[in-house]
C-alpha cells in the first residue's frame, strides 16, 4: 500500500530506522569524505560532492513525494535550473514561459542565450505552443501557476503536445509544492524547486531541486551535479528534510488563511485588482481543479497608487516587507524592485507588472492577526492618502 502524501512528508517506504540504531532523526553525515576498506572496496560513498546519506535521504524523500523516480538536491533553486539547462546544447531551442520569476529570465537571457540556446517567450496559459516549436525546438519550460501573475496552465494537455513533438515538458513546481501538485504524472517529464519556499518552510535554508522518471535524464542531472559541485551540503539537507515533515499542516493552513485574505482584499475599495487561482473568476480555476489538490497560498494584488503601495510596504510589521516565499511567516513582496527587478520594462508592461502590484505569500499566523493589522493600515492609508 502506497502512503498518502502527508505520511510521505515523514515517512520513507522501507526505512525502518534499524541501520541507523533507530534514530528517528535521520542523522546529519557532516564529513567531506569518507574512508574506504581496501581498494575497489567502497561504502557506497566516497565524497560529499557526489552523495553524501543525508542528501541522499532527502532526494529519495522529493521524488517520492512528486511520484518521480529520481530528485538531485542543489544548493538553490537556480543551481537546480541551470543544471536543467546544461542538458541542453548551442543551437537547441527553448520555449518559455512569458511570465516567470525574474531569476529565472535573467538565467535565461543572460546566461542560457549567450551559450547558444535560442530563448522563445510565449504565453503557455493562452497561446498556442506548437506555433513556436521549431525543428530545434528540445523543451518548454514553464510556471503554473506563475510568478507573479498566476497564470495556469494545463499541463496534461501541455505535455500530450510535448511527448507528440519529442521535446521535453519542465514545469517549475514551487508554488503549489509536491503537496498540492505532481506535474510528472500530468505529463512533465522535469519538476524543478525552490526547495527554499514551501519544502523548507521557514526562511533559513537555501535549497532546489529536480526531479524526474525518465533514466536518461537522471543520468545526465547526476553527471552534471556531480561535475559542477552544485549539491546541497549535508545539514542544509537536514534542515529541508526536517522543513518537509510539516509541509502538509503548513498548506493547509496557509491555504485557508489566504482565501480568507483573498475575500478581505476583494472588499477593499483601494484594491483594484486581486488574482488568486481560487477564485472561481480566474480563469485558470476549472484547470487547477483538474490538476492541483489545492489553490496554494499565493496572492497577487493591485491598489490604485504607488505611493499607496509603497506605504504598506512601509508601515507592516506583523506582515514582513520581504522578497521569497512559502515560510510560516506572511511576506508582502514588491516584485517590481523584488522578484523582477532584472526584467525588461516592456516585458513587465506586457505582464501587467506596474508600480501598483504586490504579492502576498500568506503565512500560518492567526488570520484575524493578519486582517487585523490590514485593516489598521488601509484605515489609516485612507486617512492619507485620499482619491
Amino acid at each position: 500500500m502506497e502512503y498518502g502524501i502527508e505520511t510521505r512528508c515523514l515517512h520513507l517506504e522501507g526505512d525502518d530506522g534499524k541501520n541507523r540504531y533507530g534514530a528517528v532523526s535521520f542523522p546529519i553525515y557532516q564529513t567531506a569524505t569518507f574512508a574506504h576498506r581496501g581498494v575497489g572496496e567502497s561504502t557506497g560513498y566516497d565524497y560529499t560532492r557526489l552523495q553524501n546519506p543525508t542528501r541522499e535521504q532527502l532526494e529519495r524523500i522529493v521524488a517520492s513525494m512528486e511520484k518521480g523516480t529520481d530528485a538531485l538536491a542543489f544548493s538553490s533553486g537556480m543551481a537546480a535550473i541551470g543544471a536543467v539547462m546544461e542538458l541542453f546544447r548551442p543551437g537547441n531551442h527553448i520555449i518559455v514561459d512569458s511570465d516567470l520569476y525574474g531569476g529565472s529570465v535573467r538565467l535565461f537571457r543572460n546566461i542560457s542565450e549567450k551559450n547558444g540556446i535560442s530563448i522563445t517567450a510565449v504565453d503557455c496559459s493562452r497561446e498556442n505552443i506548437s506555433r513556436s516549436i521549431t525543428e530545434k525546438t528540445k523543451a518548454v519550460y514553464l510556471e503554473t501557476p506563475t510568478n507573479p501573475m498566476m497564470h495556469v496552465t494545463d499541463i496534461r494537455k501541455l505535455g500530450k503536445i510535448t511527448k507528440e513533438r519529442g521535446i521535453l515538458l519542465i514545469v517549475d513546481n514551487t508554488f503549489l509544492s509536491p503537496y498540492l501538485q505532481n506535474p510528472l504524472e500530468l505529463g512533465a517529464d522535469i519538476v524543478v524547486h525552490s526547495g527554499t519556499k514551501y519544502l523548507g518552510g521557514h526562511n533559513d535554508t537555501i535549497a532546489g531541486f529536480a526531479v524526474t522518471n525518465r533514466e536518461e535524464i537522471s543520468r545526465q542531472l547526476r553527471y552534471i551535479i556531480k561535475t559542477t559541485g552544485a549539491g546541497l551540503s549535508p545539514f542544509d539537507s537536514w534542515l529541508i528534510m526536517r522543513g518537509i515533515q510539516t509541509l502538509a499542516v503548513r498548506m493547509d493552513r496557509a491555504q485557508e488563511n489566504a482565501a480568507g485574505i483573498v475575500e478581505w482584499l476583494l472588499g477593499q475599495k483601494r484594491v483594484t485588482k486581486v488574482i488568486y487561482p481560487g477564485l472561481k473568476s480566474h480563469p485558470g480555476y476549472e484547470i487547477m481543479k483538474r490538476q492541483s489538490r489545492g489553490f496554494g497560498a499565493m496572492i497577487t494584488f493591485d491598489v490604485d497608487h504607488k505611493e499607496f503601495a509603497q506605504y504598506l510596504l512601509r508601515n507592516v510589521k506583523l506582515i514582513r516587507f520581504a522578497e521569497s516565499l512559502g515560510g510560516t511567516e506572511t511576506l508582502l513582496t514588491y516584485p517590481l524592485t523584488q522578484t523582477h527587478a532584472d526584467v525588461p520594462a516592456n516585458e513587465l508592461e506586457k505582464n501587467g507588472i506596474t508600480d501598483r502590484t504586490l504579492r502576498f505569500s500568506v503565512g500560518i499566523e492567526n488570520i484575524k492577526d493578519l486582517i487585523g493589522e490590514l485593516e489598521a493600515l488601509f484605515k489609516a492609508g485612507e486617512e492619507k492618502y485620499h482619491g
